[in-house]
């Protein structure tokens, strides 16, 4: 199976200009392809790294790969499909925000300017005059066509700025400068299905420019819908983040463990690099024994491992299988603050009697019920349940004379620092 049927077996092709003909050129020698990614905030995030994988994969089969920080476009915005434009974020911020997005890259693909670079379109949108854009490039675009893209159309009743309308031009001059250019020699961008009409004026221009003996090449990736129709990426705290102190690596682990049986091959073929034979004995497994989760189990390790690193993902599932345990005296202060993120946290520095501090944190409603949920053994302090109510608690007694960690019933956690 070669390259283009895996992508095609995985699901990862929704549009693609003459399929016959990219397949042989990918067949003929290594070929140089671009992905760009706009700094919108100040990390990438899940569904961003189906690009990048996507990048790896072709990186791995012996091709050339570009990954593009669009710091030019990212202060223009692309038209989003909502009724009101992107906001317009300092300079500053959005090329700090870059530096970041380059940072995350490289921990994906060695960029060592031969068979993979980093590029950001700021170094040369940044330079290009008004007269220049419209001279040397607007009159290649007709408003027409332009008009009839899906990312164009959709938002025309709502209101369209002439800003977000440029939008287009300038991507598809990144895929002009970085085709022309002697080192780059890119013939190929590829993005997400909702970047099809940028991605095709970029090849419309470089046709009309290079003329249409020109080879280029066009390639886009479905955007992820999950089973229930929610949101991909998304959890209650907000998107999962490829930074660590955004999304923490346990966080990823769990959100990628409790996948449903209906999504998990999919994200599987997606975003590992398990062989055909291995997801299709995933696959067999999700069937007959649904129960033991194997192909989460698999999906949240590879995608915890390639973003954050092994011992991430260890120390992942080691807090995972603590706080399912409830033997929470394992876990260290690093731990804890990892696991116990977004848990409800309240600051003890003094030595608190345990009736008046599950009031205090919100453990109990009242010191009637703290009483009564420590007569039925209901509140357990650091793993360990509390049923005297002259117990005292405080930092000598804290982990790492730091944390105490309360737990009432099986699943309400609550945690003091000290």
């Amino acid at each position: 199976m070669n390259l283009l049927q895996d992508l095609k077996w995985r699901g990862l092709i929704y549009d693609v200009i003459d399929e016959e003909a990219l397949d042989k050129r990918l067949q003929e020698g290594p070929i140089s392809l671009y992905c760009g990614f706009d700094p919108t905030a100040d990390s990438l995030h899940i569904g961003s790294l189906l690009p990048i994988v996507t990048l790896m994969r072709f990186h791995k089969a012996g091709h050339h790969v570009i990954v593009l920080t669009g710091g030019g476009t990212g202060l223009i915005g692309d038209p989003t499909g909502k009724k009101n434009e992107r906001a317009l974020n300092p300079v500053e911020t959005v090329l700090a925000w870059g530096e970041l997005f380059k940072s995350q890259f490289s921990r994906f693909i060695k960029f060592d300017n031969k068979t993979a670079f980093c590029v950001d379109n700021y170094d040369w949108l940044s330079k290009m005059s008004a007269i220049e854009l419209w001279r040397e490039y607007g009159r290649h675009f007709n408003i027409n066509q332009m008009l009839a893209k899906e990312s164009v159309k959709s938002r025309l009743d709502s209101g369209l700025t002439y800003l977000e309308f440029s939008y287009m031009i300038m991507q598809a001059i990144d895929f002009l400068k970085m085709h022309q250019d002697p080192i780059l020699k890119c013939d190929m961008q590829i993005g997400g299905q909702d970047q099809w009409g940028n991605i095709t004026a970029g090849f419309d221009l470089i046709r009309k420019v290079e003329g249409n003996e020109a080879k280029v090449y066009c390639l886009t990736i479905p955007l992820i819908v999950k089973s229930d129709g929610t949101k991909f990426g998304k959890t209650e705290s907000g998107a999962v983040w490829l930074d660590e102190k955004k999304t923490t690596p346990y966080e990823m682990y769990q959100y990628f463990i409790n996948t449903a049986d209906a999504d998990v091959i999919k994200y599987i073929k997606y975003y590992t690099f398990l062989s055909r034979e291995e997801i299709e004995e995933l696959e067999k497994k999700v069937l007959t024994e649904p129960h033991l989760r194997e192909a989460q189990k698999v999906l949240s390790k590879e995608i915890v491992t390639m973003v954050h690193g092994a011992k991430a993902y260890e120390q992942a599932v080691h807090i995972s299988e603590v706080l399912f345990s409830g033997k929470v005296k394992e876990l260290n202060a690093e731990e804890i603050e990892e696991g116990f993120k977004g848990v409800p946290t309240s600051e003890i520095n003094k030595p608190t009697n345990i009736v008046d501090c599950l009031v205090e944190i919100k453990a109990a409603s009242s010191k009637r019920e703290a009483r009564t949920f420590l007569e039925n053994g209901a509140i357990s302090i650091n793993g360990e349940i509390i049923k005297d109510m002259n117990f005292v608690i405080s930092s000598e007694g804290a982990i790492e004379n730091r944390f105490t960690i309360v737990r009432r019933g099986k699943k309400n956690y609550y945690l003091i620092r000290h």
